[in-house]
């Protein structure tokens, strides 16, 4: 559990910039909203992450229909990395598709959520999103050298 949610990193990889947008505005209705990094291919989100320099995601919300890699070659490289695999990804896609649940499942998504239609239950499904993972779970600590100053 985190006693600032300022502290909380959060990388979401997402082409749609509505979808996009709307999860950044369900996490400004919470008290202190987790800073919110948005990449939208799944190429720049793997050179994102696999670069020492910037501060390793706390969570990565991943959607899977995305340009150059797909999410589902990013989970999967995610997951192949022994630093990265430790990072919970949830996959937040608009799929619903049984052979897309059991695949992410296979290739180490620690969740698989289908984005709502209406607005009112994408916010319902950011803010237990938000419960569950930020408050409830207990996720790794970050090294003290990529953690960013207050």
């Amino acid at each position: 559990m985190f006693t600032d949610m300022r502290d909380i990193e959060i990388l979401m990889v997402e082409d749609d910039p509505a979808d996009a947008e709307l999860v950044r505005e369900a996490f400004k209705r919470f008290d202190v909203a987790p800073r919110l990094d948005v990449i939208d291919d799944g190429q720049k989100a793997l050179d994102r992450l696999r670069d020492a320099k910037r501060v390793e995601p706390d969570l990565i919300l991943l959607d899977l229909n995305l340009p150059k890699l797909d999410g589902r070659q990013v989970l999967r490289a995610i997951k192949a990395d022994r630093r990265l695999r430790k990072i919970p990804t949830v996959v937040l896609t608009t799929s619903s598709a049984d052979a897309d649940v059991l695949q992410a499942y296979s290739d180490g998504a620690n969740c698989f959520l289908t984005k709502p239609l209406g607005l009112d239950e994408f916010f319902h499904m950011t803010k237990a999103l938000e419960r569950f993972w930020l408050q409830e779970a207990r996720l790794p600590t970050r090294p003290t050298a990529s953690r960013r100053p207050t």
